[in-house]
């Protein structure tokens, strides 16, 4: 169960750097390290599991924002760490092994799609009828699994099934590469609609860094 659950992670975090054009992650203990680059986002660490590997790192590390991300509750965490960290809102991982639970649902009147492919990712925009960006996201295939990635939609374009089109017209591309085992990390808030399309929560997804006011 340990390894499948290591599996699933490393599948996620692979497909996770190919999206946004990082470097390959690389094994750290029982987890998985990537250099990220940003200011606010300088590297993350993924585990598995909350184990001695992921508390030790957190003891060994004074650097702000480094984010360490582990598949556990937040309240696990909190329990096992110092109070230098800053626990983000709780995040979900989440699958969807068999084709999503939806009618071919309509594109809202006045937006149209636009399909692109960067490096190991397809992108998938919808635009609002004066140009504005209403929803994106994207979709990498690693291996035999979808993973999905910057899924969002402007607030001045909610409610109007968005997000449900994108997430359906993402499926097909990986639909027609064979591929019907699905991933995503979710906020609180996607995970409504997710679980509404067939999703299922795989399990509590918690994340952590030290921001620079608490230096």
């Amino acid at each position: 169960m340990e390894q499948y659950r290591k599996a699933i992670v490393e599948n996620w975090i692979t497909a996770w750097s190919l999206s946004r054009e990082l470097p390959a992650p690389i094994e750290f203990k029982s987890g998985f390290h990537v250099d990220v680059g940003d200011e606010q986002h300088k590297s993350r660490y993924v585990f598995p599991t909350l184990n001695d590997d992921f508390i030790q790192l957190s003891e060994s590390i004074d650097e702000p924002w480094v984010f360490l991300k582990v598949c556990a509750p937040t309240d696990e965490v909190t329990a096992s760490i110092s109070k230098k960290w800053t626990i983000q809102p709780q995040g979900f991982m989440m699958t969807c092994f068999r084709p999503m639970v939806t009618q071919e649902p309509a594109l809202h009147e006045g937006y149209k799609l636009e399909f692109e492919q960067h490096q190991s990712a397809f992108v998938l925009k919808i635009i609002a009828k004066n140009g504005e960006l209403a929803s994106t996201g994207r979709i990498v295939l690693h291996n035999d699994f979808a993973v999905y990635d910057r899924i969002s939609t402007d607030s001045n374009h909610r409610r109007k099934g968005l997000a449900r089109v994108l997430m359906t017209e993402l499926e097909k591309i990986a639909l027609s590469k064979g591929i019907s085992k699905n991933l995503l990390v979710a906020t609180e808030e996607g995970k409504l609609l997710y679980e509404s399309l067939g999703w299922e929560v795989y399990s509590l997804y918690t994340s952590i860094v030290i921001a620079d006011q608490y230096l």
